[in-house]
């Protein structure tokens, strides 16, 4: 193929491959689009040239699946058009190196010819999305794996190896097809492409976690409070009234409103407004959650932080995994001049504790993680199992009309799958939803509109494999795989394939 056409077949590619998230959820599609990037590989000339064609994969899969950074950098970040697509870019461009690197190391000679290479191009490129969502604090958005939720066969793999587990298992198949493609009179890859589709159907039929106590009444608050006047102080008291007349509407026990649902610190916040919260909490033998700014007396630096009023004695939690650029400034004498750039209100929070234990609330023990936190599975199991319930807070509407917040909703259906708990999510414009255990969206709010999803949730006990051993047993897969490569490709038992 032509180095052009080579070229803009894998940008298409890449593009396509967005179709299997939400809110399309066309699983499939990344099988067949990951399949001819591998065939790219194994007829790249050189290394170099598999490197390229994985590289403009990624501006591909990049530039069309996190778009919506745009919104969030110029309609309310305030960054001028020009400086806010060179940072799209320029972030899109760092992402693809992944890709680049997993294709590199595939396409030398000794790794394509063995028979090992479609187990070696699945580690590398599991290995490469794991050192993506873990470099720098890690941007994982956008992991092949996440594709396969809730309703792919592989989708069943994820309570035991998670959504990393899922990237591999998504890219053996797809190299296995592709090895297919180039030899079509091999039909083992076939065989053994159904072998592992099938597991995973019967890994669906497994309940690996247990319904514990009654179900408890949830009420998720949408106030739908638009993001360029969240923080205009004139408009801080249409923003509680909308608040405490949702929670005043909610018959729940639990009652969970979106992160920093009031843009002012907890000791600032009037006494009587935050009693008149809880009395009402307390009238229905529950809770409810508030997200605050919260200043320590200590440092002075504050945090994003979810409080709890109502029957159960106060509690909070901070959020730990913070946004880069967005809640804090890396290397500040460095960068500390994004702060001028961006004009994102409280760019620098201070960070929460990783081993936060789950709040009891409503009779239920309430694992709560913040906004972009649950893109990190294995900081969320850190919770489990004591956890019951899990809970996400958030504010996409830095998103706006983008599919930024369904991809998002997506990522917590993937959590709830590992974990084996339902996930409520709570958000100011939407996607504000209740999964269940199987990663199904059971209800949801429609986006943009002041609601309150009043339902009812179950609390799950016990452990997935994927909550007892987190991503160990990827990195076992990864480094057998790796290992039987090595071992192929230098052992002279090569064009086995």
């Amino acid at each position: 193929m032509n180095g052009y056409y080579r070229l803009l077949a894998a940008f298409l590619l890449g593009g396509a491959t967005v179709s299997g998230f939400a809110p399309f959820y066309f699983y499939p599609v990344p099988i067949v689009t990951l399949a001819l990037l591998a065939l790219l590989w194994r007829q790249s000339k050189t290394p170099l040239q598999a490197a390229v064609t994985g590289f403009v994969f990624g501006m591909g899969l990049f530039g069309a699946g996190v778009t919506w950074l745009y919104i969030s950098l110029h309609d309310f970040g305030h960054m001028a058009p020009p400086q806010a697509i060179l940072a799209l870019i320029v972030l899109c461009a760092y992402l693809s190196l992944f890709p680049a690197l997993a294709g590199g190391i595939t396409a030398y000679q000794y790794v394509r010819a063995s028979w090992a290479w479609p187990g070696m191009v699945a580690a590398l490129w599991a290995l490469m999305e794991w050192l993506r969502g873990t470099l720098f604090t890690g941007f994982p958005w956008l992991t092949i794996g996440y594709s396969q939720a809730p309703d792919s066969p592989l989708a069943g793999f994820a309570p035991v190896i998670g959504v990393y587990g899922l990237s591999l298992l998504l890219m053996l198949s797809a190299a296995w097809l592709a090895c297919w493609l180039e030899n079509r009179q091999n039909r083992r890859f076939w065989l053994w492409l159904g072998s592992i589709w099938l597991v995973g159907f019967g890994l669906q039929q497994i309940h690996w976690t247990q319904p514990e106590g009654e179900p408890v009444t949830v009420s998720l608050l949408q106030g739908n409070i638009p993001q360029n006047k969240k923080w205009v102080p004139e408009h801080l008291t249409t923003t509680m009234r909308t608040y405490v007349r949702l929670v005043q509407e909610s018959p729940s026990r639990l009652i969970v409103t979106p992160e920093i649902s009031f843009p002012l610190y907890y000791e600032q916040a009037p006494r009587d407004y935050l009693e008149l919260l809880a009395e009402h909490a307390r009238s229905r033998q529950g809770d409810v959650l508030v997200g605050l700014v919260e200043r320590s007396p200590v440092d002075g630096g504050y945090y994003n932080t979810m409080f709890s009023f109502g029957s159960s004695p106060e509690q909070s939690y901070r959020k730990y995994h913070l946004v880069p650029f967005g809640e804090y400034i890396p290397l500040k004498s460095v960068f500390g001049w994004v702060i001028d750039v961006l004009h994102i209100p409280l760019s620098d929070f201070s960070r929460g504790r990783l081993d936060q234990q789950p709040l009891n609330l409503a009779g239920q023990q309430v694992a709560i993680n913040i906004c972009y936190e649950d893109v990190f599975g294995e900081e969320i199991i850190m919770q489990l199992p004591q956890a019951s319930l899990l809970v996400n807070v958030s504010n996409d509407a830095w998103f706006g009309r983008s599919i930024g917040p369904r991809q998002h909703l997506q990522i917590s259906q993937m959590r709830a799958l590992e974990t084996g708990r339902y996930m409520l999510r709570a958000t100011n414009t939407g996607v504000t939803a209740i999964i269940d255990e199987r990663g199904r969206v059971l209800e949801q709010l429609e986006m943009f509109t002041t609601a309150g999803l009043h339902s009812t949730a179950q609390g799950f006990g016990g452990a997935t494999p994927y909550v007892r051993f987190g991503n160990s047993l990827v990195f076992a897969l990864i480094g057998l795989l790796l290992l039987a490569g090595c071992l192929a490709a230098f052992s002279g038992r090569h064009k086995t394939l």
